[in-house]
């Protein structure tokens, strides 16, 4: 089993940057794929960003250039690195867990975290 805690939400003014963190507790033995989703009000859950166990990334056509996935294994973190935000940026942001398949479904993914508010102004 895997615990996902999201943390470093909050409000931001438009263009400005956050930095997301996913602490990872566990089963870390196992090297799973990872990936970030956020929800807006009224909206379905959408895959932003994703990373495999080979060490690709991947984006959703919409945040390309602007947010960059990465991981440091040695502390069992993932993060979100979020610049030039627009409003639109504003949803719960979600870290998720899984063995793979496609990224941008989220029902392929095993786990998920309870998730941060991101709010861009």
């Amino acid at each position: 089993h895997v615990q996902l805690v999201e943390s470093g939400g909050g409000s931001v003014q438009a263009g400005g940057s956050l930095r997301l963190s996913c602490k990872v507790s566990g089963s870390t033995s196992i090297h799973y794929c990872m990936g970030w989703f956020r929800q807006a009000p009224g909206k379905e859950r959408e895959g932003v960003a994703s990373l495999d166990n080979y060490g690709s990334t991947y984006y959703a056509n919409s945040v390309q250039g602007r947010l960059t996935i990465s991981e440091d294994n040695a502390k069992n973190s993932l993060f979100l690195q979020m610049d030039g935000l627009k409003p639109d940026g504003t949803a719960a942001y979600y870290c998720a867990a899984g063995l793979g398949g496609d990224w941008t479904d989220a029902a392929a993914w095993k786990y998920w975290g309870q998730g941060t508010q991101v709010t861009v102004s």
